[in-house]
Formats: C-alpha cells, sequence, structure tokens
C-alpha cells in the first residue's frame, strides 16, 4: 500500500528537470578566459551612467540617457558572451542589448547579430528576442530575422551566460551553454560576412519594443539597471592572419553541433520559442528566401 501511494505520488509531482532542457553535453564557455571590462571594451556613450566594480559593468537607464559600449577590436568570426542580470519589475519599453555590429562603419547599410531583451510589465516574463541583419539598410526596408523566446527560467534573478557563435557558416545563440537557435549560411546575400563589434547597450525602445509598442517606458520606475559580468570573446579579429581558424562551440574543431546540443535546442524551440519569422504568415517571404531554400 505504501509502494502504491509513492507511485501516485510520483506521478502527480513530475520532476522540476522537466522544465529545464537536456543537457547539451558540452560547454563553450569554460573554453574560454574571462576579460575585464576596460581591457576589452570602451564607453560608447552615457558615460555617467555606467559604474565598472572590477570586471562587472553596471549600466542604465534614466529619463536622461541610456548607456552603451562597444569592443576595442573588429572581428570577422568567434565566441561572444556575457553573464547578463537584468532589471525586475515594469521594464516595458526597456531593451537591455548584447549584439556584433558594423552600423559606424556601414551607416544604413549594415549588418548585425543581436541578442535583446525587450522590456514586459508586471507579471509577465521578459522575451528574448534573437535577430539577424544582412546589409540592413536605414530607410524603414531593414530585413528582421527575429526569433523570440521566454526563458526557462527568471533573468532577472541571477547571472546566466549568453552567446552568440558567429563563423563562416552559421550563426549560433546560446544561453547557458544551451544552443537556442541556428542560423546556417545558405548564401552571401543572406549571411554577415564583414566584420563586426561587439556591443552592450540599454536604451529607450518605447515605439517597438513591448508588444509593439503597446506598453511604453514609464520612469516613475527608473533607473532600470542591466548588469554584465564574464565577458568572453575569441576568434579572428579583423586584423588576424587570413590563416586565424575559426573557435567551435563544440567538441568538432568544424563547429557542427553534436547530436546531443541539436536536442536540446530542439527542446527549446519546443517549449519556449514564441515566435518565428519564417512562420509568420503576415511577412513577405520572397524578402528572406532563408526560410525556404
Amino acid at each position: 500500500m505504501a509502494l502504491f501511494l509513492l507511485v501516485l505520488l510520483v506521478l502527480s509531482f513530475p520532476s522540476t528537470n522537466a522544465e529545464w532542457p537536456p543537457s547539451p553535453g558540452y560547454w563553450p564557455s569554460s573554453k574560454f578566459r574571462p576579460m575585464s571590462f576596460h581591457y576589452a571594451f570602451k564607453s560608447l556613450w552615457g558615460f555617467s551612467h555606467q559604474s565598472v566594480d572590477q570586471s562587472a559593468l553596471t549600466i542604465w537607464l534614466d529619463r536622461t540617457s541610456g548607456s552603451g559600449f562597444k569592443s576595442n577590436r573588429p572581428f570577422r568570426s568567434g565566441y561572444f558572451g556575457a553573464s547578463i542580470k537584468v532589471h525586475p519589475g515594469y521594464t516595458a519599453g526597456v531593451i537591455t542589448a548584447f549584439y556584433l555590429s558594423n552600423s559606424e562603419v556601414h551607416p544604413g547599410f549594415h549588418d548585425e547579430v543581436d541578442i535583446e531583451f525587450l522590456g514586459t510589465t508586471f507579471g509577465k516574463p521578459y522575451t528574448l528576442q534573437t535577430n539577424v541583419y544582412v546589409r540592413g539598410s536605414g530607410d524603414g526596408k531593414i530585413i528582421g530575422r527575429e526569433m523570440k523566446f521566454h526563458l526557462w527560467f527568471d533573468p532577472t534573478q541571477d547571472f546566466h551566460h549568453y552567446a552568440i557563435f558567429w563563423s563562416p557558416k552559421e550563426i549560433i545563440f546560446l544561453v547557458d551553454d544551451v544552443p537556442i537557435r541556428r542560423y546556417p549560411r545558405k548564401s552571401g546575400e543572406t549571411f554577415p560576412l564583414r566584420p563586426m563589434w561587439l556591443y552592450g547597450s540599454i536604451w529607450d525602445a518605447s515605439s517597438w519594443a513591448t508588444e509593439d509598442g503597446k506598453y511604453k517606458a514609464d520612469y516613475n520606475y527608473q533607473p532600470f539597471v542591466a548588469k554584465f559580468t564574464n565577458f568572453k570573446a575569441g576568434g579572428c579579429s579583423a586584423y588576424s592572419s587570413p590563416r586565424c581558424r575559426p573557435v567551435s562551440v563544440s567538441p568538432f574543431r568544424s563547429g557542427r553541433l553534436t547530436g546531443q546540443q541539436y536536442r536540446a535546442m530542439e527542446w527549446v524551440q519546443r517549449y519556449h520559442m514564441v515566435y518565428d519569422y519564417c512562420r509568420d504568415p503576415k511577412r513577405n517571404h520572397a524578402l528572406t528566401p532563408e526560410c525556404w531554400n
């Protein structure tokens, strides 16, 4: 009888492990050394809205300004990661971003690879948006390639590691070493190949960030604070020898994901993906041929 009751309890209360991704079996973040902020980056704007404590950086947004920073070197491939903790509570309209871009060198015609936390309202989860721009224009015709997720944890409660892997063959987004999205190179027209710098920022994007701009930033809740630490970047800089080999985020030198990594990514996309531009019937997919090629 006691055994029967125990079985009933186990069936009634499933393991909380089911709420977390399967192990990817490989942890690329452990292969790169942390860097200090002052060694790898420089402040870009909002200098008075930044503070650095050893290797950790705090940036914030209030009604006077946001803040941003930029890597000292441009890269043509690599692994780019940081541990980030975002602001709790009402953050509608506020974007905390960690991304690659060459917008300053190619204004109006730039490439970009984004990890963005889209602010939210009370009681609703943050949305983590990943995006890829290829030679985007500044005239309102930018073609976004958004894939959005509600994470399996609360990103306001603790630091978690977010990373972009960019090689000549593919882009992979990772959260705590779990691949969440793979964007393969299917053509030169749909893949960023020009050198990019690594950036981070917090800013007001009330016009679109939260439910397509329905909810705006409310500065009664300022300041909105984002914290970055455990910066990691490795790969081929724009100044490296042509013989520089891209780094890997798998046990394979080619960078190809393992079957275990693919299974973890499929789990995330099945249970936590909330938007995929390739599945959006409102999009003009003639502009995104990678969705059907």
